[in-house]
């Protein structure tokens, strides 16, 4: 397994559209805490950027060894918001995007059936160009539960659509996570994200779900004690023979800096995957 880095360690939790870092100096923290890769989202990079501007951000990252595992190509997509589908329905701009920046890989948005023939159409353009769309396990979608999660990769039914497996939004649905929600996603895995956040009665963060409805939940660093089991997610992970990244999520906000959480978090995963 390799880790990489969400450029999200440099958002607020509740607005994703902007960074509070240069790339330059995200890219050099990451690469000096042991980071592979960093996982490119809008706030530093997007469809709404200038011309030439992710080629520039590419440079950036291969100037300090890294590369880019995976691709958030607009805001609605990571604010999950009714607009978050819309780039399935004009995927062009975002298969530009992912190739000025060297990846191969893009998160989409699903929430409803119609959705899944324009994922399919989708996934036939980018499979032209050597592109994969996967799809976040993720509260309010089509991706909250296990089971719903694999009628729709069934549904779609292309080999360069998949999931990314994220532990937490599972539980906040109340779903399980382990080795057996595991092998039932292995057909389709293609990126695994950590975050350390759980339903709990006394936590002082709302989350809605379709399945549960409004959930309270904790966010925690991510070597925190209690919260996402990480050692059953990395059993889970090795049992599977899953060699792809990982990648780090989370929001810190005012918790601590992006540079103490990289480093924190890096020894923290590093010790899991070993």
């Amino acid at each position: 397994m390799k880790l990489s880095l969400s450029v999200r360690v440099a958002e607020s939790f509740s607005n994703k559209r902007e960074s509070v870092m240069p790339l330059d100096d995200l890219a050099r923290l990451a690469a000096d805490a042991g980071y592979e890769a960093l996982c490119m989202r809008a706030s530093v990079v997007g469809v709404h950027s200038g011309g030439g501007e992710a080629a520039r951000a590419q440079a950036r990252v291969a100037a300090h060894g890294l590369t880019v595992s995976m691709v958030t190509a607009d805001f609605a997509v990571p604010e999950n918001s009714a607009e978050g589908p819309e780039s399935l329905r004009k995927i062009t701009p975002s298969l530009d995007l992912a190739e000025a920046l060297g990846a191969d890989l893009i998160r989409i948005c699903m929430k409803k059936e119609e959705d899944i023939v324009h994922a399919q159409r989708a996934a036939d353009e980018a499979g032209e160009r050597g592109i994969r769309l996967v799809h976040q396990s993720h509260t309010r979608s089509l991706f909250e539960t296990v089971e719903g999660s694999v009628a729709v990769l069934k549904a779609v039914g292309r080999p360069n659509f998949g999931i990314i497996y994220e532990p937490a939004n599972l539980a906040l649905c109340g779903q399980a996570y382990g080795e057996t929600t595991l092998r039932a996603f292995a057909p389709w895995l293609f990126n695994v994200y950590v975050q350390n956040h759980t339903p709990e009665p006394d936590g002082q963060q709302p989350m809605d779900t379709w399945t549960r409805g409004r959930v309270m939940s904790t966010l925690r660093p991510l070597d925190a004690p209690g919260g996402i089991d990480f050692a059953a997610v990395f059993h889970g992970l090795r049992a599977i023979g899953y060699d792809g990244f990982v990648t780090m999520h989370q929001a810190f906000g005012g918790d601590m800096t992006p540079a103490e959480a990289t480093r924190r978090t890096a020894t923290f995963l590093s010790g899991l995957i070993e």
